[in-house]
Formats: structure tokens, sequence, C-alpha cells
């Protein structure tokens, strides 16, 4: 079964609900074929654009670890060169907020549709750029200069995009399948990873060291170009969120969100936040450490690592689907609480196989992780279109997980390298990831859970609270 064929299950009844329709069966879906269709389109919709987002995310990330610190940060000196090459992932990180508040501020006034197409677009225009943009040694400090530009501009797609394509999936969702559709957009990440790292890898493969350092890390860049076209393609046929167009013909659209969220839901906000720290922090371990970690620290060659996050990525994209539908069923705080707690358990064990250096205890510390990381991340996008408003949830969700994200996964590859550096030990960063998981349990503490009825209502911008 393709990963897009997940998403056919029956749609919604869009138009406003009665007040039995409330309390209808969760599973009870309406047989409206068009209906049918236009959920079907919204899911793969949200889950080929955030797939495209991240593949050109990860991309920099595998490169970051692989490649950027010799031809853009050589001058620096070997272990410098490396953390500054790390520390670049990080400066996206700081413009997700911005990203966040232009793109949730203009979605809640005009629409999720517009934001997803101009957010996929400005991906591919700074990815693209990446892949042109000369080095160190022909155009001197300009090179890496251009390339922390670039990687803002990545920043700020990615701050604005997700938030978008959760909410398009969500929002189109029949009651009480939230979770599972709202799980289109998560899926992203991990099928973003495994095309990237399956590009890196054969591209590795088929070039020698010398011409993978000095062009062939270009192409994963370059194709990004093919892969915004088909998203470009597959969003401009998605119809818009049916709770933001009923909004807009009961004109209840809010003209100030962001004063709205800050002045009512703060308290929403930093549970949003607290909720994707430890998936965000451990998942950039995995994504932007893992690399160099293997091959520079343990000596193992960029193809085996490249692998085992391929096999990881698989267990990830498994673990999240599976975890948005238990979410549908038990709770999302239960699921929080249970993937916290499984996510801070496996820290240590983590690090103590890989630090083997024996492949199939490193495959088995990548696909435990993976497990902690799909409860983490599966429920996400239907617990925050089921903490925030329909007027400002756009902002609210953008800029919880903007700023989850810095204070998560922004700084986490760097962070590890600098502390496996200063204390000789990988258990160190073990320590760094296991806190995060103790904030994110808090966080899913503190979450508040309505009634089947009431969450729906809410979901639906029936009621504000």
């Amino acid at each position: 079964m393709s990963i897009t064929s997940l998403y056919t299950e029956d749609n919604m009844n869009q138009k406003p609900p009665a007040a039995a329709s409330l309390t209808a069966r969760p599973d009870s879906d309406a047989a409206d074929p068009d209906q049918h269709k236009e959920l079907v389109r919204a899911a793969r919709a949200s889950m080929i654009g955030t797939t495209v987002e991240w593949y050109d995310f990860f991309v920099y990330a595998s490169a970051a670890g692989l490649v950027f610190g010799d031809i853009y940060f050589g001058q620096l000196g070997s272990s410098a060169a490396v953390l500054a090459a790390l520390a670049t992932i990080g400066v996206s990180f700081l413009a997700r907020p911005l990203g966040g508040i232009i793109a949730g501020h203009l979605g809640d006034r005009w629409g999720r549709k517009a934001m997803l197409v101009v957010t996929l677009l400005l991906m591919g225009v700074s990815t693209v750029g990446v892949g042109l943009l000369p080095t160190y040694a022909t155009i001197g400090i300009a090179a890496p200069v251009l390339l922390v530009v670039l990687r803002f501009l990545q920043g700020i797609s990615a701050g604005g995009e997700w938030g978008g394509a959760a909410l398009m999936a969500v929002e189109h969702a029949p009651p009480g399948r939230r979770g599972y559709y709202g799980s289109a957009p998560q899926l992203g990440t991990p099928l973003g990873l495994l095309l990237a790292t399956l590009v890196f890898l054969t591209v590795s493969s088929l070039t020698t060291d010398q011409q993978f350092q000095s062009w062939g890390w270009r192409i994963p860049f370059l194709l990004s170009a093919v892969l915004i076209v088909i998203g470009f393609y597959v969003r401009s046929k998605v119809n818009e969120s049916p709770v933001f167009s009923d909004l807009k013909a009961r004109r209840q659209d809010q003209r100030a969100p962001l004063s709205v969220l800050f002045r009512d839901y703060r308290k929403e906000l930093l549970i949003g936040i607290g909720l994707f720290i430890a998936c965000n922090l451990n998942g950039y371990i995995l994504i932007g450490f893992l690399n160099s970690y293997g091959t520079k620290t343990l000596g193992l060659t960029s193809s085996t690592m490249l692998l085992i996050g391929s096999i990881g990525a698989v267990g990830w994209g498994l673990s999240t689907v599976l975890a948005a539908r238990w979410s549908d069923r038990v709770g999302r705080r239960r699921t929080y609480i249970v993937g916290a707690i499984a996510l801070g358990a496996w820290t240590f064990p983590f690090f103590l196989l890989l630090d083997t250096a024996n492949p199939a205890l490193m495959l088995v510390a990548v696909c435990g992780l993976t497990v902690g990381l799909g409860i983490t991340y599966g429920p996400q996008a239907a617990a925050y279109a089921e903490m925030f408003p329909a007027a400002i949830r756009y902002s609210g969700a953008s800029l919880a997980y903007a700023i989850g994200a810095i204070l998560g996964g922004g700084f986490a590859p760097l962070i590890a390298a600098w502390l496996v550096a200063t204390t000789g030990s990988s258990l160190a960063v073990s320590a760094y990831m296991f806190i995060s998981c103790l904030l994110t349990l808090a966080a899913a503490v503190a979450m508040r859970e309505r009634s089947a009825a009431d969450n729906d209502a809410f979901v639906r911008g029936y009621i504000d609270n």
C-alpha cells in the first residue's frame, strides 16, 4: 500500500453541524463522494507539500554535517568548521517565529491555501539557491554570508508552512478522525528525511569523495526544483479549509489574531510550545547530528550513516501514523504523556548503542528513538487545532510550532557537538535529550482535554473555549 493511500476514508459533512451531529459516533463520516474526494485531496496535499518542504530542509542538514564545514568554513580549522556548519542549521530556527507570525496573521485573515503555496515556493527558491552557491574558495567571505541568508529564508518558509498544512488536513477531517488525518502533514517529516537521505546516499555512492565534495552535493539541492513543481500543482487543486470558509461566511474571522492570541491564549501557547520541544530536539539529534557524529567521531562511512537514517525514517513514519490513530481513541493528552516517557526512557540507551559503532546496534538505537518521536509527533496537528479557536488557529499553531522548534531543535546539533567536545562523553547529550522530555511531559500533564462533542464544536469554530 502506498503512503498516500492511507488517507482514503470518507469525508465529514462540511455544513455547520446540528447539535445532534456533535454527539455522533466518532467514526461516523459522511458518505458524500465529493466531500470524500476533497478530504483525500487535502490530506495528500498536506503530506506531499510538507514532504517537499522537509526534503529541502533535511538536504541542508545532511550537507551541513557532511560537506559545508569544509567548503564554506574550512578556513576556521577542522573542529571549528564543523561547529560553524552545524550552527547554520540553527539560523533557520531563529527565522521560524517571523515566518509563523507573518503566515499565521495572513492565514487567519486570507485563508490557509494561499499561504501554503507561498511558503512552498519560498522554500524551493532558497534551496535551489544553496545548490547554485559558489564556495569560499571561489568568492571568499560572501559564500558563508549568502549561505546564512538562504538558510534564514528557509526558516521563514518552514515557520509558516507547517501550520497551514496541519490545519488544512485537520479542518477537513471528520469528528473523531482528526488525529489520523492530521498525521498527513506529520508524515512529511520522515518522508522528507527518507527522500533526502536516499538522494544523498545515491549521489554519494555514484561519485568519488572528491567529486561529491566538489559538485555531487549540489544535485540534491537542484532536484528540489522538480519537487516544488509537483507540490505546487497538488496544492493548487485543494479547496480552502471548510472551517475557515465558514468563518468568513459568518464574518467571524479575526482582524488582529496575534493580539487575541497573546491576550487570551497565553497558557495554550506555552503548552503548545512545550509539547513540541522533546520531539523537535530529539528529532534534530537524529537528523542534524547523527551523520556528523557517526562519520567524524565513530569513523563510519557516510553511506552507512545515511542508510541507518533511511531505515529510521521509515520507523518514524509508521509510529507517527499509529500514534495519531491511537490519539483519536485515547486522547491527545494521554498520547503525549506516553510519548514523552517513552522518548525520555530511550535517551541513554540511544547513545550507549550508538557508541558501539556496530551498524546493527546503531540501527536498534535509531529505530528505538523513532518510536518515541512518532508518539509525540503523530497527534501534534490535531492537538494544536484543538488548542486554539478557529479565528486565531493559524497564528497559534504556527507560533507554538516555531518557538518550540527554537527551544527544541534549533541549535540541538551544535549543542550536542559542543557537549561531546567539552565532556568527552556522548552521555552528556543523552542528559540534554532527557531534560527536553521532562519539559514536554510537564506540558502534556498541563494540557486540557475536552469532551468529544465540545471539542468538535470548538474545532469548527462554533464555540470559543
